[in-house]
């Protein structure tokens, strides 16, 4: 998995749009859908006319989501799950990769993901991808150490100054990338009318423990060094993060507090990593759920860690934390989710340190479905609830 992009010119981005729209989902991989480790290029520019014309003319015979109906049995841990969230995860299981505790960081990174999974759906059920009216770029930013990537997605037509999202994606620190994720950062721009700053954090176990930390902190300075380059409000700049990216954003709102620097307005925290207890209740419950079970998180943290103690760190066991002092939080769970019992033991120590909290749990999905707006209500309901939490805290 490239952890760097190059750019590519307008008419390429041109060429693959007009081949490739139908089997894009938010524009995530549009060029390359067989290779899993190749990520899509960002491009300075985008003819947003090419990509309206194409959606246009699949939504004139497109289908609906709630026409994708999954093919078997309920799995034994998720006895209601939704329709459509299990056929994202039986279409997962249909590619037959190995369960990834039994690979090596670099052979995880090609398995498939739960993005490809909604992409070949949509593309099944002939189901349009939303029209988002949104322009992305790539920059390198230094941290210490080397750079990383980021991608900047700005709604189109805006004149600044925008409020500013800066975004970190999931994978357990170790897999998946900014592409994989792209959908929820494409999203919640369109959606909030901001600017999203998405980090491609540097991953173990190539980079362990706390790299992806720093590095997440690095990008918030940069953001708010430079957010008027980039058309953003400095003074008005929030965090989120899925999963591993939960607990990033989180951490970063914790050392800005420690560092006295500029805070985040708010944070959110979606389905985060946020306790080392791998016996709480839904660790025990949903222990073999997909797409992420025990034995993954396991994996992540032997990955990720220099020593599984540090899996105990407090800016890994957030529950551990001094939480006190932070910004107000919104915090979504999944039902179906080994993690589910982290986000409400974060709830819970940041209500007790006094920090404002709202958190819902969205029945009958899994870990994974904050993304998959297009193809999963749920998660287009948890994105809309989102977007309005960070509206709500820009505009105060």
């Amino acid at each position: 998995m490239k952890n760097h992009f190059n750019f590519i010119s307008s008419s390429s981005a041109r060429q693959c749009l007009a081949s490739l729209a139908v089997a894009a989902v938010f524009g995530v991989t549009a060029c390359d859908s067989s290779n899993k480790n190749t990520t899509s290029s960002d491009s300075t520019s985008v003819d947003s006319s090419v990509t309206t014309t194409q959606t246009t003319d699949v939504a004139n015979k497109g289908g609906n989501p709630d026409d994708v109906k999954p093919k078997g049995p309920k799995p034994a841990w998720g006895s209601d799950i939704k329709p459509q969230m299990q056929a994202v995860i039986e279409k997962l299981a249909s590619y037959g990769d190995k369960p990834i505790p039994q690979l090596t960081a670099v052979q995880a990174r090609k398995n498939h993901t739960p993005t490809d999974a909604v992409k070949d759906l949509m593309k099944e059920y002939n189901i349009p991808m939303p029209v988002m009216k949104v322009d992305t770029m790539g920059k390198e930013i230094p941290v210490n150490g080397g750079n990383v990537h980021i991608r900047v997605y700005t709604p189109q037509g805006a004149t600044g100054p925008l409020p500013v999202i800066v975004y970190y994606h999931g994978g357990g620190f170790v897999i998946a990338n900014i592409d994989v994720y792209d959908s929820s950062a494409k999203a919640l721009s369109d959606q909030v009318g901001a600017v999203v700053v998405s980090v491609a954090y540097r991953l173990a176990p190539e980079h362990r423990f706390p790299v992806a930390h720093n590095d997440s902190f690095a990008a918030y300075q940069w953001v708010l060094n430079n957010a008027a380059s980039i058309k953003g409000d400095p003074k008005k700049i929030a965090v989120v993060g899925e999963s591993a990216g939960g607990n990033l954003a989180t951490n970063v709102a914790i050392m800005a507090r420690d560092k006295k620097i500029q805070a985040p307005l708010h944070v959110v925290s979606v389905y985060p990593i946020a306790s080392a207890d791998m016996f709480s209740a839904s660790y025990n419950k949903y222990i073999e759920a997909k797409p992420l079970d025990k034995a993954m998180m396991m994996w992540f943290t032997k990955n990720y860690t220099n020593t599984m103690a540090e899996a105990k760190d407090p800016r890994l066991n957030l529950v551990a934390a001094n939480l006190k002092g932070l910004p107000s939080f919104t915090i979504i769970n999944a039902e179906l989710d080994p993690l589910q019992s982290d986000g409400e033991m974060l709830e819970s120590k940041l209500k007790a340190a006094g920090v404002t909290v709202d958190r819902k749990v969205y029945d009958g999905v899994t870990h994974e479905f904050f993304g998959m707006g297009a193809l999963v209500p749920e998660a287009k309901e948890a994105l809309s609830y989102a977007a309005s939490q960070l509206k709500d805290a820009f505009n105060k």
